[in-house]
């Protein structure tokens, strides 16, 4: 009786829902369709979308997109709503991407969800309740993208609405007087730039205790073979590289860095991500020395890159004194490979899971452009790499504590027997609760609960809400002063001059 109330309550809470949206807006014309198997699916979609709201678990990896809530978006095909447009074979491509990315960020919202509270909207049998809301959502998103795939008013809206907001909150730069205040951060910005710089120029101190972790695999497959695999590019509608999860994990092992940590204490042992009983915030399990890898692209003119993101995570940064803003609960490090077409690296760039210390590498196949603003942070490069040959990996060298990388170097073949695992970054968006259940390491607005830093007093002004909290791809901010997202997809167009050539 309890479940029967609650879906009927939830179904209601849709229906006033659909109910209160504007006349203009695609969806509406299905929550209000003659085909009650139309209205059906469209009710599905917004008692779905409220009960995962109510209950706070919202994946913010994509942003969805107005109107179409079986489609989701991030950056870089947002990058690509122009090409989009040129054909019906280039949108009706768009469109699947996008279901795909809402169907990825439902298949763990759903598996996030308490069970009764699927249970309440789904009607199912409860030990199938989870694989069956998918295949209900999967269906339904189908024939909703169907219908207005041929719905001539449902294109434009949808390019339209395919985009992603910023990740800076105007009003904050608005009330923190950014345009005044932003003068007096550059100092401190400009301060740490020549103490990175200071650090790379050091000899390393080998009386330090230094750990190399190496990946695991051989990662031998010749470039030729990657250079084709990225062809595939040229025959996709939308000029994207499309990786199935067996060439991702072959990519993955040939590109993945090693790791050189200066090992002080248990909070420079990274490892694997997990919820402990009755925790709020998830916790670094050393034992298990995991780096988690996924794929992004860039856009360069017209051709796609693609981009290798590896992440690894620390149990915390301690403190250094009694009045350390910057520390608190979990640190790491993000580590990006941009490929050219022939699959030589162009260049390596990286962050701290907040956002902070964005870092490039370039290689002379990537040539730095000037800055427009001197004020602005544009692209900060503490060292040029040389060409990386082929077998060749970069070693990045991590200080203690504070986890900023010190130096990189290029070492060919196995060069440690510490190896570190592969694992899909998307194990994170449902990671596996002692109670049987799953939940997400980051919440709602894509920040990791209880790793907020007392900087976040500081910099507000910056409009960068919670600085130097833990962030969910897809929502790192990496300028305080500027506007700049690590998963720009012109990123690097703006700021680098690339040679796409074929290597000698």
């Amino acid at each position: 009786m309890r479940i029967a109330w609650l879906r009927c309550w939830w179904l209601a809470g849709a229906a006033l829902a659909g109910g209160c949206a504007s006349v203009g807006s695609p969806f509406q014309g299905h929550l209000e369709a003659p085909s009650a198997q139309v209205r059906d699916c469209a009710g599905w979609y917004a008692a779905l979308d409220q009960t995962v709201e109510r209950a706070a678990l919202r994946d913010a990896q994509y942003a969805p997109v107005e109107g179409f809530p079986y489609l989701r978006v991030d950056r870089s095909h947002a990058a690509v709503r122009d090409r989009a447009a040129k054909s019906d074979a280039a949108y009706m491509a768009y469109v699947e991407r996008l279901g795909e990315l809402d169907l990825e960020a439902r298949q763990h919202e759903i598996r996030n969800l308490p069970r009764e509270l699927l249970e309440a909207i789904a009607g199912f049998d409860p030990v199938i309740a989870r694989a069956a809301a998918l295949q209900r959502t999967r269906e339904c998103g189908r024939l909703l993208r169907e219908l207005d795939f041929v719905r001539p008013e449902a294109r434009p809206a949808l390019l339209e609405h395919a985009r992603v907001p910023d990740e800076y909150s105007t009003f904050g730069r608005v009330a923190g007087l950014y345009w005044l205040t932003r003068h007096a951060f550059v100092p401190s910005i400009r301060r740490w730039e020549a103490e990175t710089r200071a650090a790379f120029e050091r000899r390393p101190d080998e009386a330090l205790p230094a750990v190399r972790y190496a990946p695991r695999g051989s990662g031998a497959t010749p470039r030729r073979v990657v250079a084709a695999v990225l062809a595939r590019a040229n025959f996709d509608p939308l000029a994207r590289v499309q990786l199935s999860e067996r060439e991702l994990d072959e990519l993955a092992a040939i590109y993945a860095p090693t790791f050189e940590i200066s090992v002080l204490g248990e909070h420079d042992r990274f490892g694997q991500l997990r919820w402990r009983r009755g925790a709020e915030t998830p916790e670094v399990d050393a034992s298990q020395l995991v780096v988690y890898v996924q794929a992004a692209q860039a856009r360069y003119a017209d051709t796609s890159l693609l981009q290798l993101v590896y992440t690894i995570w620390f149990p915390e940064r301690p403190p250094n004194g009694a009045f350390d803003i910057l520390a608190g609960r979990l640190d790491g490090l993000v580590w990006r490979v941009t490929l050219a077409p022939d699959g030589e690296p162009l260049l390596y760039d990286s962050i701290h899971p907040c956002g902070c210390y964005h870092m490039f590498f370039p290689t002379p196949r990537a040539r730095p452009r000037p800055a427009p603003d001197e004020l602005e942070e544009w692209a900060f490069v503490p060292q040029l790499l040389p060409r990386v040959a082929e077998g060749e990996r970069p070693v990045v060298t991590l200080a203690s504590a504070t986890h900023y990388i010190e130096r990189v170097a290029l070492v060919r073949g196995p060069d440690s027997l510490t190896r570190y695992a592969l694992h899909p970054y998307n194990e994170l968006r449902s990671l596996p609760r002692s109670d049987g259940g799953s939940r997400g390491a980051f919440g709602p607005d894509g920040l990791i609960a209880g790793t907020e830093r007392a900087e976040r007093w500081l910099f507000w002004p910056m409009g960068v809400p919670s600085a130097g909290a833990m962030r969910q791809w897809g929502r790192h901010a990496t300028a305080f002063v500027g506007r700049r997202h690590f998963d720009d997809a012109d990123l690097l167009e703006r700021r680098f001059e690339l040679d796409l050539g074929a290597a000698p």
